[in-house]
């Protein structure tokens, strides 16, 4: 009746408590983790602003920008109003569609930089900007995945 007894040690993967194994530091293996974090709530900051920025244009305006604009601009600060609030929660509390819709409203801002460079004060900065932050949060997401895949 061998195959009834437990096997402790024996195959250690399927042990509950591992005697021997290296402990690792909380701090260290939560390192890029953290950092992924920090940066998506200092972006998501960033997008909360822009978006009541695009706000204040739309309910505080001088003139109506319904009536001065074209639609495609109107349509457009509606449209960044909405993604740019809605993407700095998500990025608050960094859920993964959080994620997705600031990759959307970053894509979109680039986009909209190229096709009507008249719709930002400042086009090239922007765009320089929104490359420079997409490539730091695919970094950063790639070495907490690694990390997290380690521990």
């Amino acid at each position: 009746m061998t195959g009834l007894k437990p096997t402790i040690g024996q195959d250690a993967s399927k042990d509950a408590i591992r005697i021997g194994d290296k402990v690792r530091d909380w701090r260290e293996a939560t390192r890029w983790g953290f950092l992924l974090v920090a940066f998506m709530r200092i972006v998501a900051v960033l997008w909360l602003f822009q978006g009541l920025l695009r706000w204040s244009d739309i309910l505080m305006p001088a003139h109506s920008i319904f009536d001065l604009t074209t639609p495609d601009k109107a349509s457009a600060t509606v449209f960044f109003a909405v993604t740019n609030i809605f993407a700095a929660v998500g990025l608050w509390l960094a859920t993964p569609w959080g994620g997705v819709l600031w990759l959307v409203a970053v894509a979109a801002e680039s986009l909209m930089t190229i096709i009507m460079p008249e719709f930002f004060a400042a086009p090239r900065v922007i765009l320089s900007v929104d490359v420079g932050l997409v490539i730091t949060y695919f970094v950063l997401t790639w070495h907490a995945a690694r990390e997290r895949d380690a521990i």
